[in-house]
C-alpha cells in the first residue's frame, strides 16, 4: 500500500481521535475517509479496520478522565458488560442486512436533537440529583442495549448517542456524560472487534498505525475536555451532532 495513504489514514485517526474524546462522533470524520481512501477493499474489512484505532483512541480517553472525574463504577460495570454483546449483535447483524433503511429515522431524530441542545442552553450543564439508584440502573440496562447495537449496526455517532443518553436518562452532566460515555463505547468497540476478528475482517498494517495516532489525538482531546469543562464540550457537541445531521442527509437524499 502507497506511504501517502498510510500518512492520510493516520492524519483523519489522529482528528477523530481528539473529536472522539471531547464528545463522540470521530466516527464521522474516519470511517468516510477510510472508505474514500480504500475503495478496493470490502466496506466491511474498512470498517473492521478502522474498529481497531477506535477502540485505542477511546481507551486513552477514558484513562485521562478516569483520573479527573469520579466514576459510578457499579453502574458503568453493568452497562459494559450489556454493551459488548449489543454490538457484537449489532454488527452480526450487520453482515447480513442493510443499515440504509434506519437513517431517515436518524435525520429525523438528530435534527431535534440538534434544536433542542441550542435552544436549551443548560442542558448538560447541571448534574440532576433526584434520580434514584434502582431507576439509574434500570435506564443504564436500556442505554446499553440500545446504544451498544446501534453501534455494532450503524456506528458513526454514537458517542454522541452515549452522551445524550446519559445527560437526558442518567442525569449527568456534559463532562461526566462524556467520561462515562468513554468507558461504555469501549465495551462497543470491543464488542464489534470480537466479531470482525473471528471473520477475519480486520488488516493489522492499516489498524496498528492509525490505532496509534488516533491514541494520540484521543490524550490530546480527553485532557482539553476536563480542562476546559462543560461549556467547551457542549458546543463541541452541537457540532458535531449539527455534521452526524450532514453526514446521514447526504446519505438519504443524494446516495
Amino acid at each position: 500500500m502507497e506511504t501517502y495513504i498510510i500518512v492520510l489514514l493516520c492524519l483523519t485517526a489522529f482528528f477523530a481521535g481528539f473529536i472522539d474524546a471531547v464528545v463522540g462522533g470521530g466516527g464521522l470524520i474516519q470511517t468516510p475517509m477510510g472508505l474514500i481512501l480504500l475503495p478496493n477493499l470490502p466496506v466491511s474489512t474498512v470498517i473492521g479496520s478502522l474498529k481497531i484505532p477506535s477502540f485505542s483512541g477511546t481507551a486513552f480517553a477514558a484513562y485521562q478522565y478516569m483520573k479527573k472525574v469520579d466514576i459510578n463504577w457499579k453502574i458503568l460495570s453493568i452497562m459494559m458488560l450489556l454493551a459488548f454483546p449489543s454490538a457484537f449483535l449489532g454488527s452480526t447483524l450487520l453482515t447480513y442486512v442493510s443499515n440504509d433503511f434506519m437513517k431517515p429515522l436518524l435525520l429525523v431524530v438528530l435534527s431535534l436533537l440538534a434544536i433542542y441542545t441550542y435552544a436549551k442552553k443548560n442542558f448538560g450543564q447541571h448534574q440532576v440529583k433526584d434520580i434514584s439508584p434502582k431507576t439509574q440502573i434500570f435506564n443504564a440496562v436500556g442505554i446499553s442495549f440500545v446504544v451498544g447495537f446501534y453501534d455494532g449496526f450503524i456506528g458513526p455517532g454514537t458517542g454522541s448517542f452515549f452522551v445524550v443518553a446519559f445527560i437526558a436518562i442518567m442525569g449527568f452532566d456534559f463532562l461526566h456524560a462524556s467520561a462515562n460515555a468513554k468507558m461504555v463505547n469501549l465495551a462497543t468497540n470491543f464488542g464489534s472487534i470480537c466479531l470482525f476478528m473471528l471473520k477475519g475482517k480486520i488488516i493489522w498494517a492499516i489498524a496498528l498505525p492509525m490505532a496509534a495516532s488516533n491514541a494520540v489525538g484521543g490524550w490530546i482531546g480527553a485532557k482539553l475536555a476536563i480542562n476546559r469543562g462543560n461549556k467547551f464540550i457542549r458546543i463541541f457537541f452541537l457540532v458535531v451532532v449539527i455534521g452526524t445531521l450532514i453526514r446521514f442527509g447526504y446519505d438519504v437524499f443524494f446516495k
